[in-house]
């Protein structure tokens, strides 16, 4: 996903804005990255997947990062990494309605 450079002035203005007002002291984002997931996952599921799977990226790292010693920049790589290969799968590849129930996962 492309953007110009108002745009990216724009993002970083509102994640600082974003963060200050829910207390995240020193969050510095990788919009790029992110907006690449989303735009890997719209293409890989529909539209309505991006937001739902930046939400779910943001919640896995933050769990990594209270969990451990990793730092968060770390942490949101690390799970935009896996959710970028998940959306690179074949279609059936997907878990079924059970979950991954035949998978290692």
């Amino acid at each position: 996903m492309t953007h110009n450079a108002v745009d990216e002035k724009i993002l970083q203005q509102w994640t600082r804005r974003l963060s200050q007002a829910l207390q995240i002291l020193d969050l510095e984002l990788d919009n790029h990255l992110i907006l690449n997931v989303a735009d890997e996952a719209a293409h890989a599921v529909s539209p309505m997947a991006a937001p739902i799977t930046t939400f779910v990226v943001g919640y896995a790292a933050g769990l990594a990062a209270a969990n451990s010693t990793i730092a968060s920049q770390l942490a949101i790589a690390r799970a935009a990494e896996i959710v970028l290969d998940v959306c690179r799968q074949p279609a059936e590849e997907n878990p079924d309605e059970a979950g991954w129930v035949n998978t290692a996962q």
